[in-house]
């Protein structure tokens, strides 16, 4: 199994695309899966400010991280990841592709499980 993330910063949140550059200028001292949390736990403090303070609060490198955010540096990737997911029919978050299969929206476990299940009984049938 591989888990693949990829930036969907919906139009209606003001400060998603800047918060979808700034995990991705996490992701280049590693702490994407940190910063990621620490934007999720403070959804109201997402201004350029708070996303700098943020990544300072985790012990990033702030000149480099500070110099990634201002350059707009994954700008072109998280257009183009919009793009994808937009190619591929998403229109909100989260969605997930199980084998090209889509489950969109907050899910429960048991609908994930069932795809996966499925899926795998796929696999161990004769062709």
């Amino acid at each position: 199994m591989r888990l693949i993330y990829r930036e969907y910063p919906l139009p209606n949140h003001p400060h998603a695309r800047a918060a979808s550059e700034a995990g991705l200028c996490a992701n280049e001292q590693g702490k994407f899966w940190p910063y990621h949390d620490k934007l999720f736990a403070n959804q109201r403090r997402l201004g350029n400010d708070d996303l700098k303070q943020h990544a300072a609060e985790l012990g990033l490198d702030a000149g480099r991280f500070n110099a990634c955010v201002d350059s707009h540096k994954y700008a072109k990737q998280v257009e183009a990841d919009i793009q994808m997911a937009n190619d591929a029919g998403v229109n909100g978050t989260p969605a997930f592709f199980i084998n090209g299969r889509v489950l969109g929206g907050a899910q429960p476990f048991e609908e994930f499980k069932k795809i996966i299940d499925d899926e795998l009984a796929k696999k161990r049938s004769p062709q």
